[in-house]
Parts: C-alpha cells; sequence; structure tokens
C-alpha cells in the first residue's frame, strides 16, 4: 500500500490564520498513519512517488510505478471552529476501483483531537480493507518458505541423540499439516523448499544458524520464513514454537509458543496447527 498526503481546507469562516498550525498537524497526522500502516503485518508500505497536488490518473501511476497494490487517499476539512470532517478512500491500482471509502467526522482543532481522528481513522480504514472481499483480491499472497519442523529433544530419558524413524515420520506430518494450514488460509504461497541448501538446513538446525533461514528463503524466492520446532519434554510432553522472518531485512515479524502439551510424537501436528492458528492466522497485529 502506498499513501498519499491527504489534502486540507479551512471553511469555517474564522479570522485567525491557523494555515501554519494546520500544516503541521496534517504532517503529525500522516506520519502517524504511515507509521500505524508499516506497523501493521497485513500490509506493507511503499512510499508515495506522487507529487503535491497530482490529478488521481497521475497518483494512480505513480502508486502502479511504485509497485503499490493499493492507493490510499483522503482529505480533511474544517467546516466550523469545533468540527471537521475527513474522507479517506483505499483504491485498487490496476483496475482503479474503490476498495473502501469512509466519511468521518471529529471535534476540535487541537492536537489531542487530531490524533485521537488518527488513531480512528487508521483502525477503521486497515480493518475495513482486511474484512473486504475485493481488498484480499487484489492483495497478492505472500511466498512463504516452510521449513521442515525440527526436534529440539531435552527429555531426560532420550536414548540416543537425534531423531529416531518415529521422530521423522511425526516431524514429516506436523510440516504437512501446518503447511496444509498456511496454503488454505488464503494469506500465503507455500513455495517448494526441496531445493534448500546449506548445513543447517540438511541437518535440521536452522533454529541454532542465527536466521540463517531467511537467506536460504530468499534464494528460493520467498517473501517470508518461517521456522518451527518441537521440543520434546518428556516421552509424554513437549511444547511448539514457531519463528517468521522477513527474508529482506532478516527481522522476526511473528513468533509464538505453547504451553506444555501432552502426547507423544503422534499428537505433535495437532499442538503445531492449534499454535500457528491462534498466533499467526487469528492473532492481533505484532510487531
Amino acid at each position: 500500500m502506498t499513501v498519499d498526503d491527504f489534502s486540507y481546507l479551512d471553511t469555517s469562516g474564522e479570522q485567525a490564520d491557523q494555515s501554519a498550525a494546520h500544516q503541521q498537524r496534517l504532517q503529525a497526522f500522516m506520519a502517524a498513519l504511515r507509521g500505524d500502516i508499516e506497523a501493521d503485518r497485513r500490509f506493507r508500505l511503499i512510499p508515495s512517488n506522487a507529487s503535491e497536488g497530482a490529478a488521481p490518473e497521475a497518483r494512480l501511476r505513480a502508486a502502479s510505478q511504485a509497485g503499490a497494490q493499493i492507493l490510499l487517499v483522503g482529505g480533511i476539512q474544517k467546516v466550523s471552529t469545533l468540527v471537521q470532517w475527513a474522507r479517506a478512500a483505499a483504491v485498487d491500482v490496476a483496475s482503479n476501483h474503490v476498495l473502501v471509502e469512509k466519511f468521518f467526522t471529529f471535534r476540535g482543532d487541537n492536537d489531542e483531537a487530531w490524533q485521537r481522528a488518527e488513531a480512528f481513522v487508521s483502525q477503521e480504514m486497515r480493518t475495513a480493507l482486511n474484512d473486504s472481499p475485493h481488498a484480499t483480491a487484489a492483495a497478492a499472497p505472500i511466498k512463504l518458505a516452510v521449513f521442515d519442523f525440527e526436534l529440539e529433544d531435552t527429555s531426560a530419558g532420550a536414548e540416543a541423540p537425534g531423531e529416531t524413524a518415529s521422530d521423522q515420520t511425526a516431524l514429516a506430518g506436523t510440516t504437512d499439516a501446518v503447511r496444509h494450514l498456511l496454503a488454505q488460509a488464503g494469506r500465503y504461497q507455500v513455495i517448494d523448499v526441496s531445493a534448500a541448501s546449506g548445513d543447517a538446513a540438511k541437518a535440521h538446525a536452522l533454529r541454532d544458524c542465527g536466521g540463517c533461514d531467511a537467506k536460504i528463503a530468499a534464494s528460493l524466492g520467498a517473501d517470508r520464513s518461517l521456522v518451527g520446532i518441537v521440543r520434546r519434554v518428556s516421552r509424554t510432553e513437549y511444547t511448539v514454537r514457531f519463528e517468521l522472518r522477513d527474508v529482506t531485512s532478516g527481522a522476526i515479524v511473528a513468533r509464538g509458543e505453547s504451553g506444555l502439551r501432552m502426547g507423544a510424537n503422534y499428537s505433535w501436528s495437532r499442538g503445531a496447527v492449534r499454535l500457528l492458528r491462534d498466533r499467526l492466522l487469528e492473532a492481533a497485529p505484532q510487531q
């Protein structure tokens, strides 16, 4: 998504010239709005290349050239001493179809009133976009490399280091179940990782490689990488955790860990699916 600067119009008829204060508040409003979108893991913010006062066609063209799929535009109008209007619209860049359009009113013309207005406009637009089937269709799925789940065996009764045949079967089943879950969610395109190279990937030791999974995923054409770990506490107790990284920055964009669960390795897949559903697919935005 790219966000163009909102316009501002004062038709209140007040005698005092407040243009400088309004310009400062509008700049703070736009900075906060872009910050909210950048922090929301459902969207990727792309800087706007549109020139100030550009026509709608030029704005769409600039957004398309920047690689954005959604263009957010809007304006604020002061209609009286205490009342201001705001209008915001999200447009599908490819089709020029309005995905979401909302009209807001807010009272007050000081820093606090503008801050409250920005928080409300931001939340309403992001929620509406996330709930819009047109917006979902417009947004390309994130290419995700889901690496094979790994076993961290800390049980006192471990017979030998490494994975047993039954462990390998359970881990493979867990990986398949998670890949199926994420592919069916519609948010991700799960890509093939069979060509993954590197000692850590081959040894199933990505959990200890300091984020090297991001580079491996990038070489496979992915946008995100996911590493999952089953930690066996005992033969009937285990936990599951995962880390989702952005391949460009290597930063962790989502993570989660389950509480202690009961069940032998045949139940790992159920625990992993539940964790990913709760902490990734249905969780509130993180980081």
